[in-house]
């Protein structure tokens, strides 16, 4: 018996060799990036926003200038350039499985676009806010996609028909951030100082979380749907760490010297980036567990407007107001 579960056990690990095409299975711990590696160029405006695909093989960036751009992210090469939106694109982010990428947009387009990966086809048109998107989010099944709007609203939206689903309100000013946990829970922060987390299911309040003197100005779950962080407006610049479950403030990361516009755990939720409106020090690496500052990456030359951890936690991606994306290990 035990010869035949050792023989079992080596034919998975041999299988799992040919698969990976290592001579052992590969295992990734999140590593604090420290040093710049690429410099990506083409993009025409400011970067608004960055994601990597799930496979980590893969970058999106929006921009000011209208357009998607998909970069191979070991290489820097520009793979593809998304064109549709009329105004400029504000937020992108890839569906769980890595086959879908939506867009959302500012200005007079206020729509959502979902396009296929491997082609750059177009595949659905959302429409349905009054203003403009500033945030996307996708559901962890990828059945769904929030959208947070300066109409003060969030919408769900069915991904496979492009329709609505609901349409969550209550908050007083501009959503500026939306983002969903592992557990589908959807948080949603405004400038009206306050943080809402709803059932995503079922578009249920769950409670309000006070952001004291200050909008929010980003969010971000943990992956382990532990920790809710925000980022702070320009009368705080600071970073927020929440409890999930029982919605307490437990701790504030201050050190910013502007709104903290974007946020990123990594993917075992030990490291917390943030990037700052700043122009000092725009990039700040926390240790989730003790809320220390780790370190600060400089390299852009203005605001970071977005920040990245790649899903096998081994890069780091940020995008700025000096129309350039790096790349960091």
């Amino acid at each position: 018996m035990k010869r035949q579960l050792f023989v079992f056990i080596n034919i998975i690990i041999f299988s799992l060799v040919l698969l990976t095409g290592c001579s052992q299975v590969e295992v990734l711990e999140d590593i604090l990036p420290s040093k710049e590696i690429l410099t990506l160029r083409g993009h025409k405006d400011t970067v608004t926003s960055v994601a990597f695909s799930p496979n980590s093989q893969q970058l999106a960036s929006g921009s000011m200038d209208n357009t998607i751009k998909l970069w191979d992210v070991r290489s820097g090469k520009q793979l593809n350039s998304l064109r549709g939106h009329k105004k400029w694109v504000n937020c992108v982010t890839f569906s769980p499985d890595g086959e879908r990428l939506a867009s959302g947009s500012g200005g007079s387009d206020t729509t959502i676009k979902l396009w296929r990966v491997k082609n750059g086809q177009l595949l659905h048109t959302l429409e349905g806010h009054r203003s403009s998107i500033v945030s996307i989010a996708f559901s962890p099944t990828g059945k769904q996609i929030a959208s947070g709007s300066f109409d003060k609203t969030i919408k769900l939206w069915n991904v496979e028909t492009g329709t609505l689903i609901r349409t969550l309100s209550g908050h007083s000013h501009y959503v500026y951030a939306v983002a969903i946990s592992v557990n589908n829970i959807l948080a949603s922060g405004s400038w009206d100082k306050t943080i809402r987390l709803w059932d995503a299911n079922t578009g249920r309040l769950i409670r309000t979380l006070q952001n004291a003197d200050s909008m929010v100005t980003s969010l971000a779950f943990s992956p382990d749907g532990q920790w809710l962080a925000s980022g702070s407006g320009s009368n705080e610049n600071n970073v927020k760490l929440w409890e999930v479950n029982s919605g307490n403030l437990i701790r504030t990361l201050p050190g910013h010297d502007n709104s903290v516009i974007t946020l990123a755990f990594s993917p075992h939720s030990k490291f917390l980036a943030s990037g700052s409106g700043g122009i000092k020090d725009t990039i700040k690496l926390w240790e989730v567990s003790s809320g220390k500052l780790l370190s600060t990456l400089r390299g852009h030359q203005n605001y970071v407007n977005a920040v990245a951890f790649s899903p096998n936690g081994q890069l780091f991606a940020s995008g700025s107001n000096d129309l350039t994306i790096k790349i960091w290990e």
